[in-house]
């Protein structure tokens, strides 16, 4: 229940701003215990990976909206994102059961925690660039560059951190899987993006699509690969 609960909260938001970080608790709350309960982080299967995914989207936004200087719409918006993401966690199937010894590790720990942490701040990228495009906001600009600059570097750690945990779990760090193909092909579309940003003649709209469309590639990369693809990433 607290897991809906947080998904009615966000939406609430729209109405009260408040309840925006309440949700946050709760649904922090939520994360805590059910870690609890299991005796392990909860980042396997896509009931914890969405919901903890909800969460890193809500938590990281709440510094930019505090630092923008046109606040209005940005936190509702946030609160969508968030809110779609947690309904889809809690109607999507639980693993409760232990964790194979190839997952028993904190590398792989380190390796999730770290990429939806980059995925939420490439999120919160994306919807400061939507408001580039349609409010004319030229300070979110700015933002998208920082939330993804951040992001980008917590996503090369993790990459690193994956890399170790596959080293130790099949003696190789990389494996041709499709997760691993497109988790390269998102590192590489952000860093055309952090290039293109410093050339002149890419700036403004450009590049604000250009942030945009690698939060489509983190989306597939992250359900559609680990849906449709049969991997060591797989659901």
């Amino acid at each position: 229940m607290i897991a809906v609960f947080s998904f009615v909260l966000y939406l609430s938001s729209l109405l009260w701003k408040p309840f925006f970080y309440v949700a946050i608790l709760f649904q922090g709350a939520y994360i805590l215990s059910r870690g609890v309960a299991l005796g392990r982080l909860p980042l396997v299967g896509l009931h914890d990976t969405l919901t903890f995914l909800s969460f890193s989207t809500a938590i990281f936004s709440v510094p930019f909206y505090l630092t923008l200087k046109e606040k209005k719409g940005f936190l509702e918006s946030m609160a969508v994102l968030a809110a779609v993401f947690a309904i889809l966690g809690y109607l999507s199937p639980q693993v409760n059961t232990p964790l194979p010894p190839v997952l028993k590790t904190y590398w792989f720990e380190l390796h999730v925690v770290l990429s939806f942490f980059s995925y939420g701040l490439f999120g919160i990228g994306a919807i400061l660039g939507l408001r580039y495009l349609f409010l004319s906001d030229s300070d979110t600009e700015a933002l998208q560059y920082k939330a993804i600059l951040i992001g980008y570097l917590i996503f090369s750690l993790s990459m690193v951190f994956g890399g170790i945990w596959a080293f130790l779990a099949w003696g190789t760090y990389w494996l041709w899987t499709p997760k691993e193909i497109w988790t390269t092909l998102l590192w590489l579309t952000y860093t055309l993006y952090l290039h293109l940003r410093f050339r002149p003649w890419w700036l403004g709209k450009k590049i604000v699509i250009t942030g945009i469309a690698g939060y489509l590639v983190v989306l597939f990369t992250y359900l559609g690969v680990g849906l449709l693809m049969k991997s060591s990433h797989s659901f």
